[in-house]
């Protein structure tokens, strides 16, 4: 495995040409009155080629309209942390001690959608000082040489076995796209095990874009069919290793048009869940809602962004965040 670690006291003192994802209320520390929740922070990339394929912030103080970041710039270097190069699909969790744990696809899509092999894991206490590993397969694992790619990696606690669980999609050879999963180290700089196959549909074809909402006592995965009718489905589970899903038959998105990258958060003092998701032909992003995780209608307000995102996380922050992310990465 190759590892590239850097601290926040060694990115303050790396001359970075630039500034150096679906929270639920059942798997993260809840808000104090104190210190509640008033914002929230959208994490994406923006399109395929060159610097496209890097971490980007926005922010929305209503969960509908959401202002860029940093000029929409990148607010991390990607060829800093990744092997390829690029990365994608940003997923970002707070964390059940505080701290804010970050996955990403490891790709650069110019060089074709089966070439890349592995992800990367970082860790923050601030959302600005990130340490960060790449996780590159072949040199991880042994027998890894039909591996074609490794997409869309999230992270979740797993209260089970006491561990981040980060699940993702792999395809060997010819064989469908499956949700795979390992458990992180302590330190979230290496994945322990071998990654073990997660959720195989009924249909046995291919599934990507992995969301996990935990909801009233079950995990609620959201999915991509890939390449079999582009759409989102759902199964659940009470255990997330068991390997035991439910498969709800019907599609989630409100729309005709392919889609991907399925994200879910709840909005902040509502019983209230957004699903968003990237209708990637058209360039648009959708948001729908649901209180129950099943029926989905359209967003009841008007969502804007003065970006285009590709696929990303949504989650909610804090005051002292809010003021510590927009003195870092000012929006112009």
């Amino acid at each position: 495995m190759k590892k590239l670690i850097t601290s926040a006291a060694a990115a303050a003192m790396m001359a970075f040409a630039l500034p150096t994802h679906a929270e639920t209320a059942t798997t993260t520390p809840t808000a104090t009155a104190n210190d509640p929740y008033v914002a929230y922070l959208f994490t994406y990339f923006t399109g395929n080629h060159g610097d496209e394929e890097a971490v980007r912030y926005a922010i929305s103080e209503d969960g509908y309209n959401y202002k860029a970041l940093n000029g929409n710039r990148p607010v991390i270097d990607s060829k800093k942390i990744s092997v390829t190069g690029g990365v994608r699909d940003p997923h970002l969790l707070r964390g059940e001690d505080g701290a804010f744990y970050m996955v990403l696809t490891d790709m650069v899509s110019d060089r074709g959608w089966d070439s890349n092999r592995g992800l990367i894991l970082l860790r923050s206490t601030d959302l600005i000082n990130w340490t960060h590993s790449a996780i590159h397969f072949p040199d991880r694992y042994k027998g890894q040489h039909d591996l074609k790619r490794v997409w869309a990696p999230q992270t979740i606690y797993d209260p089970e076995a006491g561990k981040y669980l980060v699940y993702f999609s792999l395809q060997y050879a010819n064989e469908p796209d499956i949700i795979h999963y390992a458990y992180a180290n302590a330190d979230f700089t290496d994945l322990e095990g071998e990654p073990y196959p997660m959720f195989i549909p009924h249909d046995k074809k291919s599934c990507i874009d992995g969301d996990i909402v935990p909801f009233k006592g079950k995990y609620h995965l959201f999915y991509k069919t890939e390449g079999h009718g582009n759409g989102i489905k759902v199964a659940t589970t009470e255990s997330l290793t068991s390997g035991k899903w439910v498969e709800s038959p019907d599609y989630k998105q409100l729309t005709k048009d392919a889609v991907e990258g399925a994200g879910t958060f709840k909005l902040i003092g509502q019983d209230r869940f957004i699903l968003m998701y990237d209708v990637y032909m058209n360039k648009r992003y959708e948001f729908t809602e649901t209180t129950d995780l099943e029926t989905f209608y359209p967003a009841s307000q008007e969502v804007t962004m003065d970006f285009h995102p590709r696929h990303g996380t949504v989650i909610p922050i804090r005051a002292s965040e809010l003021a510590r992310l927009r003195e870092a990465y000012p929006e112009k």
